[in-house]
């Protein structure tokens, strides 16, 4: 028992088993968290607590221990495992710096977003290699993509010196190949407000579960 509560037993093999016959890249990052998590609460489904932790690391993927905790069904043991990965993780990340030549790069770099439910902005930026300094989200579950502000897509890129950035949302749908006219139409502003402060939008990528689309090879920026 964790936390002085009764342990729901892991019940949904299905990450375990996908780990074991594919392998972990093969897993969503949904079915990492599950891993790291193992188990429910007595109240709360693994489910549940795994798409909290999910959700919050979006928001902030140097999320610390003590902000862990404060999800409910997730104690001071499993928190401290998922601080500990993600720390790996971007220690190893800012040992080698990963080029974007092409947007099936992008699509590489963020494709664990592909099969997310709810639509996720991100916001890859570029030093002058077009090498990636940081790739992060901006909002999560945008209903209406004309409401994102340039500001949020340029504010860390400003204070990290980035050269350039490229933007990607994800379509829960799993239709990529089409642009909106909201789509083009806040890619028009992020470029613009981009020229204005000295640092280029060269893409916007579209992606879901069934691969990508790039505004820059159908010529739409």
């Amino acid at each position: 028992m964790e936390d002085g509560r009764e342990m729901i037993s892991f019940r949904d093999e299905r990450p375990r088993e996908t780990l074991a016959r594919k392998g972990i890249e093969a897993l969503t990052d949904k079915e990492l968290v599950m891993l790291l998590v193992q188990t429910g609460s007595r109240y709360r489904s693994l489910e549940d607590i795994s798409d909290e932790v999910l959700s919050t690391i979006d928001r902030n993927s140097s999320v610390s221990q003590d902000s862990l905790m404060l999800i409910k069904g997730l104690g001071e043991a499993k928190a401290g495992a998922i601080a500990a990965a993600l720390e790996i993780g971007r220690r190893k990340n800012t040992r080698k710096m990963r080029k974007i030549s092409t947007p099936r790069d992008v699509y590489e770099e963020i494709k664990h977003y592909a099969t997310r439910k709810q639509e996720h902005l991100l916001v890859l930026a570029l030093n002058g290699a077009h090498e990636v300094i940081f790739s992060e989200v901006v909002t999560i579950g945008l209903v209406n993509m004309t409401v994102v502000h340039p500001r949020e897509v340029f504010s860390n890129a400003i204070r990290e010196r980035a050269t350039a950035v490229i933007i990607s949302h994800n379509h829960p749908s799993g239709v990529h190949e089409d642009a909106s006219e909201e789509d083009i139409t806040i890619t028009k502003r992020i470029r613009n407000a981009g020229t204005i402060l000295g640092i280029s939008l060269i893409d916007h990528v579209i992606i879901s579960a069934n691969g990508y689309m790039s505004f820059k090879e159908r010529g739409l920026l």
